[in-house]
């Protein structure tokens, strides 16, 4: 089996019984090298179509994809827009009773965008939220981050309130309106990992495996969303599926009008999604590629990575599932070789210099926080830092140039990025971190 980079270099545009199976080809070799039991993959270039699949399922097989459900949360919502039933000026407020002033503050577009300034997620108070009005009374409780429009910050929060969003509007659940208002349109049959009333589905999609990078055995696990927070994740999709989805911004077949399609990918300003992706837009997030400028979202459920791109200017998706832990770095691997394979795939860049760090000084210890996820820096007195996120532990953190930082990822043991390090403009203190695009406030110290 070829490795990505001995590829041809020939285009994928090739006859499609070749080109399906130099795809065949490739993505098999990827799920081998990376512990993926299963994966999808389907490339739309100039209207022609090419799937393929590894492991034991069909090309109709559904897997978990988890946050890709609030690029599908957010569609509904302009589709509402449409039907000129809300307008993304609107103030959360002013359709949904019980958030109060302050978090009934941040406009339907903020939301979507992501800088609404809502918490990343609720935790155990989403949990508990057996409906829709002990949910708003958790976020009234919780409060904002930050003002609205400040900065981005990524937010379960604001879709699940999209998604509440939806059902005051239309009268249906969110599974309902998703369903019947844009599935259905697409052709797409529903499938989800969690239903109203929190019955779990175990039949209907496959199961996510959380892989050892060490060893390559790939264990079993469950999905373990809250029914509270279905509208940010409960979506369990097809490659192909994704793939028509995305060709609804290509120009194809879908329930949505092409001016507010553009609308959910162009950039909002001030929406810096650090270390996600390089712009975002209402619902879409915004990739640079070397002869477009691509859109899209990524998803991980438990045990599942997803990853879907939309070139709209020239009729072009590429759309992957897969049921590992270890998805990601499939995907980054696939990106190189179609890339090399002809097929400009725009993704997220990581800075080139990783290696190339300094210690952290000592005075970034300390604890940031969003809502109730918590981060901690521990630079020691020997000069070695981690961070902590939630317990588990990224070993040397090092900082790179503008208070971006890089830290070990336990699973594998690669360098990535952990985020950024923010100033405050009166000050030029660290008052924030900014990490898998949320925004940490530093917690002050006890006097």
């Amino acid at each position: 089996m070829p490795s990505p980079t001995t590829l041809s270099q020939s285009s994928l545009r090739v006859p499609l019984p070749t080109a399906e199976g130099r795809l065949q080809r490739l993505l098999t070799g990827l799920a081998h090298k990376h512990g993926v039991p299963a994966a999808q993959l389907v490339v739309t270039d100039g209207g022609r179509t090419d799937t393929a699949t590894a492991g034991d399922v069909t090309a109709e097989a559904k897997f978990p994809v988890g946050s890709i459900t609030k690029a599908f949360t957010a569609a509904l919502a302009m589709l509402l827009v449409a039907d000129g039933d809300l307008d993304p000026d609107d103030p959360l407020g002013e359709h949904l009773d019980g958030l109060g002033p302050l978090v009934g503050r941040p406009t339907v577009g903020q939301v979507l965008s992501h800088t609404g300034g809502l918490p990343a997620a609720l935790g155990a108070a989403a949990d508990g939220a057996g409906s829709a009005r002990r949910y708003l009374r958790a976020c009234r409780e919780a409060g904002l981050v930050q003002p609205p429009g400040q900065c981005f910050s990524y937010s379960n929060v604001g879709y699940v309130l999209t998604g509440y969003l939806v059902e005051a509007v239309t009268g249906m659940s969110w599974w309902e309106a998703v369903d019947a208002l844009l599935l259905e349109e697409l052709g797409v049959g529903a499938a989800f990992v969690v239903e109203p009333g929190g019955r779990r589905r175990t039949e209907g999609h496959v199961s996510g495996h959380a892989v050892h990078a060490a060893t390559g055995r790939a264990r079993s696990v469950a999905q373990t969303l809250s029914p509270a927070e279905a509208a940010a994740g409960a979506l369990a999709l097809s490659a192909g599926d994704l793939a028509a989805f995305g060709s609804m911004f290509c120009g194809g077949d879908g329930p949505l009008p092409p001016d507010l399609a553009a609308a959910m990918g162009r950039p909002v300003p001030g929406a810096e999604p650090f270390g996600l992706a390089d712009t975002w837009g209402l619902g879409l997030a915004g990739y640079r590629g070397a002869d477009a400028d691509w859109t899209g979202h990524d998803g991980t459920a438990d045990g599942t990575s997803c990853h879907l791109r939309i070139d709209a200017a020239h009729g072009r998706v590429v759309a992957l599932t897969t049921n590992g832990s270890t998805g990601s770095a499939l995907w980054t691997d696939l990106v190189a070789a179609l890339r090399l394979e002809g097929l400009p795939v725009g993704d997220y860049e990581l800075p080139a210099d990783l290696d190339r760090a300094a210690r952290p000084a000592a005075d970034l210890t300390g604890h940031y926080t969003n809502g109730d996820l918590e981060y901690e820096v521990d630079v020691r007195p020997d000069g070695d830092a981690v961070l902590v996120v939630d317990g588990e532990v990224y070993p040397e953190l090092a900082l790179l140039r503008d208070g971006a930082f890089s830290v070990r990822e336990p699973a594998t043991g690669r360098r990535i990025i952990g985020g950024r390090f923010l100033t405050d403009p009166a000050t030029g203190a660290i008052s924030a971190m900014q990490a898998g695009g949320r925004v940490a406030r530093r917690r002050r110290r006890a006097s």
